[in-house]
């Protein structure tokens, strides 16, 4: 008997644990694509989503201009207006005033800073009409207040320090009208830095002694040194001489994608030691390797020696050559960049410099814009193929806006410091 009541409770606990497995196996439902789709959009949406990089003031000295219609990309070739914005919810952008480099003389420093002056009014003339859907923002938490308005936050920065010349205290006028990071240097070398571009290779060894002022003063105000654009020796020199955090503005990782704009594992190394941030680009050439394709390198080429400057260019001028652009990539088109390389450099990044140091810099207006993400209303297929990949919504927060604000916030710090210390 009393075996038979063990054989029957054995049986019983076996009939328990099968019902278990059943009822998990029934109750344990797979997400479909579409519902996955819309949790990320639903962690999109509520996350501050902060783009660091846009070259779009070019397109706002341009006549006739209004940011607050929305643009057809493939007909302008605008990638970024306040109605796209919001299609895209993108809270943030870092516009970012871009004068190519010139002649390094009085004239040319005049003109470089008249241009960027001229940008950066422009920016502020934009928010002041359009002061209904979005504001002009000067410090971190200004982005959050402007999103809880239902507001877009536009801060301003400046991509090549050659409109500062060699007069330091152009540094702190800039600030005065707006401007929060500084990109040291573009694609060819100038009085602050060496670029990684520069067919004559390096001047400086990296930040001048000039350059190595600019950093300083950036520090005493408060503004965030960039060092995207810049050499390898341009990095190593803004981590020594900064005494506030870095950042990249737009620059990827260059283990996945071998380019010398993007950043060595060391580099991730050290920036994740220096507290600072690398915010990812939607630049195809950085995303991906293209195959060898001569003759389109050759016809590109061709057709950038004979451009204006796109500030000296007409409406017309302008339309021509995008129309010649598409021309030559229909003629000779490269594999596109997708989500999925986006993502694939911002995994690398996180194992390298860890999920505190990675942010977005989408670099749209100035060549950036991939499939996928091809302009503002897009960039929630980032968020898409992150929550794909599983990252959670905190981590999430951290790669749209966290990480970029922090440091932020952190460059304000130091400059209070050293104003403070200053005063003393």
């Amino acid at each position: 008997m009393t075996r038979q009541i063990c054989l029957l409770s054995f049986l019983l606990v076996l009939a328990i644990i099968s019902c278990k497995e059943k009822t998990t196996k029934t109750d344990a439902k797979t997400e479909t694509e579409e519902e996955l789709v819309q949790r990320a959009l639903g962690i999109h949406k509520r996350v501050l989503t902060v783009d660091t990089h846009a070259d779009t003031p070019l397109r706002m000295i341009e006549p006739g201009f209004d940011m607050a219609e929305r643009h057809d990309p493939n007909e302008t070739g605008s990638k970024v207006d306040y109605p796209r914005m919001k299609e895209g919810d993108l809270d943030a952008i870092f516009f970012a005033a871009f004068v190519a480099q010139d002649i390094r003389d009085n004239d040319g420093n005049s003109r470089a800073k008249a241009l960027c002056l001229q940008m950066i009014d422009s920016v502020v003339a934009s928010t002041e009409r359009n002061s209904d859907v979005v504001g002009l923002a000067l410090n971190p938490d200004d982005a959050y207040n402007l999103e809880k308005e239902g507001k877009r936050a536009i801060y301003i920065g400046i991509e090549n320090g050659y409109p500062i010349g060699t007069d330091l205290a152009n540094v702190e006028e800039y600030f005065n009208r707006g401007v929060r990071y500084i990109t040291l240097v573009h694609s060819s070398n100038n009085d602050l830095a060496d670029s990684a571009t520069d067919d004559n290779g390096t001047e400086h060894d990296g930040i001048s002694e000039f350059g190595s002022k600019v950093v300083g003063e950036m520090n005493r105000l408060g503004i965030m040194v960039d060092v995207s654009h810049g050499n390898d020796s341009v990095f190593y020199d803004a981590i020594k001489i900064s005494k506030a955090p870095i950042i990249a503005s737009h620059s990827n990782a260059r283990t996945v994608t071998d380019h010398k704009r993007n950043m060595t594992d060391e580099m991730l190394k050290l920036m994740a030691e220096n507290g600072g941030v690398v915010q990812l680009t939607m630049l195809a050439d950085y995303l991906r390797t293209a195959p060898p394709n001569a003759e389109r390198d050759s016809a590109m080429a061709a057709l950038r020696s004979n451009m204006k400057p796109i500030g000296e260019m007409t409406k017309e001028e302008r339309s021509a050559l995008r129309q010649s652009f598409q021309e030559l990539n229909k003629k000779y088109p490269n594999p596109p960049a997708t989500v999925t390389h986006v993502a694939d450099h911002i995994d690398h990044i996180v194992k390298i410099a860890g999920i505190n140091h990675v942010g977005i810099g989408c670099d749209f207006d100035g060549g950036g814009g991939i499939e996928g993400v091809f302009d503002a209303s897009e960039v929630m297929n980032i968020t898409i193929e992150l929550v794909r990949r599983g990252y959670t919504e905190e981590q999430i927060a951290k790669i749209w806006g966290g990480n970029l604000i922090r440091v932020f916030k952190e460059v304000q710090a130091v400059a209070e410091q050293l104003q403070s210390e200053e005063a003393s």
